[in-house]
Parts: C-alpha cells; sequence; structure tokens
C-alpha cells in the first residue's frame, strides 16, 4: 500500500488524481474550456464556461501552447466532408470492379482525382502480393492512420529535426567567419501576448524550410515535413520535437498559438454594418468623381503619430499634425481618460474636420478608414465635416491601397522608429507639398 493510499484512508477522502491524468470530472471542464476557445472566447472568459477560475484557464491555455491536447479536440463532431466515407469506398471498389478510371471515379463521387488516387495506394489491400482495393480493408487501414495520439516526425527523424533546428536558429555569419550573436532587443508591450526576446538567427519560416527540402533532398522522401507540423512543434511542447526557446526565432516571436476565431470575433463596438466598406457607394470604387478619401495615422516612436489623407481620384496628400497633449509623459494615465499621445478619437476628429473645411464642399463626399480606435467620434465626425466615413475589413489593408502605398512613401521623410510629434505643423505641411509635387505614374507623370 503506497503513502497516498494510506494518507487518503486516514481522512476518508478518496485519494488525489494524478497529475497527469485529469479524472473524470478534470476532462469534462478541460473540454468545455477547448471547446469555448475554438469558439473564440478568451482564457478567462472560458473558464467561466467551463467553471474554473480564470487563473486556472490561462494556465491550461499556455502549458499547451494555445492548442487544444489530442484528447480535447471535440471527437464527438462528425467527421469533415474531406476524408472519404465507408460509402464512398464500398462505391470506389465497386467503380473499379467494373473497369473505370481514376479520373472517372473521381468525377463519380465528386472527389479530385489525385483524392482517389491517394487512396488507392495507401489504403488498398496488399497480402495477395497485388495492389487489391476492398472497401472494408481500406476503412480498416484509414481508422488505423487516424488513430491519435502519434509521434512527431521531428521526434523520429534526427536528421529532419537537425535541418529544421539550424534553419530556425542557426548562427548568423560574418564574411570571416566569425559568429554575430547581435544585440539582445525584448518585444514592447504586450498588445499581441507574451514574446521572446528576438535574437539574430537564420530564421527561415516554417514554411520556407518545408518548402526547400524537396529541392535539397529531392531522392529522401523522409526529409518531409508541412509548415503546420513545424508549428505544432514550437507551440505543443507534448510534441516533444523542438525547444520551446527556438520560437524567439520566428518573426512574431510569438509562443502561444492565437486561435483563428479570436481573430475574427474581435470587432469594434463602434462599427456597424451600415458603415462597412460594401455599404460604400460604387462611384468611390471607380474614381470617377473626387472627393473620396482614404486615411491612416503613420506611428513613431513613444506612441507619436501623423494623420494621412490621401484622395483616391488625383492622389492628393494631406497630412494632419496630431500633437501630444499637456500632460504627456509626466502626469498619470487616467483610466477612460484623453489620450495624451496626440491620436486619440477627439484629437483624430478635430484634426479632420479642421483639414477637411479648408477644402470646397465637393470634395466632402467620404472617407475610407481601417478599424482603428482612433476613429470612434466618426459620428460627429460626419456632423462636423460633412463626410460620410466607412471603415475597411479586419486585416484587409489593400481596400485601402493608395493611402498604404502613400504612408510608404512618407517613410522616406519619417522613418520608423523615430519620434514623430518634433515635427511642427508647418514641416508636416511642406512634406505634403512636396509629395503632391511630385510626377506620379498614375496621372501619366503629371504633377498635381
Amino acid at each position: 500500500m503506497n503513502i497516498r493510499k494510506r494518507r487518503s484512508d486516514r481522512s476518508g477522502r478518496p485519494p488525489l488524481p494524478s497529475p497527469g491524468r485529469p479524472s473524470v470530472a478534470g476532462r469534462d471542464e478541460r473540454r468545455r474550456f477547448w471547446a469555448a476557445i475554438a469558439a473564440g472566447m478568451e482564457s478567462e472568459e472560458a473558464a467561466g464556461e467551463a467553471g474554473v477560475s480564470p487563473p486556472v484557464g490561462t494556465r491550461w491555455f499556455r502549458a499547451a501552447g494555445g492548442m487544444p491536447p489530442v484528447i480535447f479536440r471535440l471527437s464527438a463532431r462528425p467527421r469533415s466532408g474531406r476524408y472519404l466515407s465507408f460509402a464512398e469506398r464500398e462505391e470506389i471498389a465497386l467503380l473499379r470492379v467494373q473497369g473505370y478510371s481514376t479520373q472517372e471515379v473521381a468525377r463519380r463521387l465528386g472527389r479530385a482525382a489525385s483524392t482517389i488516387s491517394r487512396e488507392l495506394r495507401r489504403n488498398a489491400a496488399t497480402r495477395s502480393g497485388n495492389l487489391e482495393y476492398r472497401a472494408t480493408t481500406a476503412q480498416w487501414h484509414a481508422e488505423r492512420a487516424a488513430r491519435r495520439p502519434k509521434q512527431a516526425k521531428l521526434a523520429q527523424n534526427g536528421t529532419l529535426r537537425a535541418y529544421v533546428e539550424e534553419r530556425l536558429a542557426g548562427v548568423i555569419v560574418a564574411p570571416n567567419g566569425a559568429p554575430v550573436p547581435g544585440p539582445t532587443v525584448c518585444w514592447k508591450g504586450r498588445r499581441q501576448g507574451p514574446r521572446q526576446k528576438r535574437r539574430w538567427a537564420h530564421a527561415w519560416s516554417p514554411e520556407q524550410i518545408a518548402r526547400r527540402l524537396p529541392i535539397d533532398f529531392p531522392e529522401d522522401e523522409t526529409m518531409r515535413i508541412s509548415h503546420e507540423a513545424i508549428y505544432q512543434a514550437l507551440f505543443v511542447q507534448a510534441r516533444g520535437a523542438l525547444r520551446r526557446e527556438l520560437a524567439a526565432c520566428l518573426r512574431t516571436g510569438r509562443i502561444l498559438r492565437k486561435p483563428r476565431a479570436r481573430s475574427h470575433k474581435r470587432g469594434k463596438a463602434f462599427i456597424s454594418s451600415e458603415i462597412m466598406i460594401g455599404q460604400r457607394p460604387a462611384e468611390v470604387a471607380d474614381r470617377a468623381m473626387p472627393g473620396h478619401w482614404e486615411g491612416d495615422l503613420i506611428v513613431g516612436l513613444g506612441s507619436s503619430a501623423i494623420g494621412t489623407l490621401v484622395e483616391r481620384t488625383t492622389r492628393f496628400t494631406l497630412l494632419l499634425h496630431l500633437p501630444r497633449m499637456m500632460g504627456h509623459g509626466y502626469e498619470a494615465r487616467v483610466k477612460n481618460g484623453p489620450a495624451l499621445a496626440g491620436h486619440g478619437a477627439e484629437a483624430v476628429r478635430d484634426a479632420i474636420t479642421r483639414t477637411i473645411l479648408t477644402l470646397p464642399e465637393q470634395l466632402h463626399r467620404s472617407l475610407t478608414w481601417d478599424q482603428g480606435a482612433e476613429m470612434a467620434q466618426h459620428a460627429r465626425l460626419k456632423i462636423d465635416a460633412g463626410v460620410q466615413v466607412y471603415f475597411c475589413d479586419p486585416h484587409s489593408p489593400w481596400q485601402r491601397g493608395t493611402n498604404e502605398n502613400t504612408n510608404g512613401l512618407l517613410r522616406q521623410y519619417f522613418p520608423k522608429g523615430t519620434d514623430l510629434s518634433v515635427h511642427s505643423a508647418e514641416e508636416i505641411a511642406a512634406v505634403a507639398a512636396a509629395l503632391n509635387a511630385r510626377p506620379r505614374k498614375t496621372l501619366n507623370w503629371k504633377r498635381l
């Protein structure tokens, strides 16, 4: 009788569950937690759905690298249509016996020919020495291959693992062969979650590594891996393949997987469907009538910023001076107080109104902006300046392509990592005049 059992017998309480395997109740809680994460909830909200405290939910999320363990991946849900069913395998076997080609079988089943060809190659019966396709045998092969968990490919193949690690974290070498460690740089802020310290390395992306393997090893089929498998080996330490500190070599530096549902769920409270870019008049898209603008902020050191407005037809550019407010840098921040950095919603609204009203009234038609919080006062802006504001879809900068291109040109004068608050309104106006005086290819090399 072990010590744990004796202690539990003495106290009258049941023995504690093993820390490696949660109890049945614990598994149910975790299953509800990961179901809520898949629905797009934050860790704290998902913990409430599972009936545990918020710190416990955060700990579960970080310990799993942001990815649900295999036993909690909603195995009860129906199989998706991407997998062949047993009925489809029976149909494949029948059609092959009748002499139909792979392409014809694919057409009749509504599948890709590569899917049918792969099925015939992978799951055929081989006991007779030939590749004979039988539905029951193929289903058995498919179910056996789908069993989880499996040992990670990087854990099995040391040569492949060394190749991946070298290209993720290989040391930068100077022309004389000496290693160059580079500076140790910390990520500033936590807007996108925890980050590891950035370091100099080869820093190939997982997709670059996966695509390069067939070129470097054309004859060795064991030297193949998908970029998704590399990401899982970095984020999920239970895979036992790559060290977590190698995540610092990723360009994002992210050490946790960000659920896709979260990015789609997040939205701004001040945006409604009536002012999305899909509701913008057709005359804006064809650029035939002037007066439709695209806007954004270029941000510099210390949360300094300059506003940009670009007219879609003529590419005429206006720059907004957004000076810091009184008290910035030495007064404590007040919750829900004004943005002392100078580019809060009120400051941006006033700057746009002040600038737009200097133009003729026929040029106050519309303004397209991204979903930044600096445009929370768009309703008041419509009243003050007479311009209708439309918002782009999330993560869609190409919907304001003219403005994005102009912001790139402005970086010649306002480089990234510099303090933009040192520039006066006169200096910003001079830069705008210089930009508008350039001959433009889209205007047949004419100047404004």
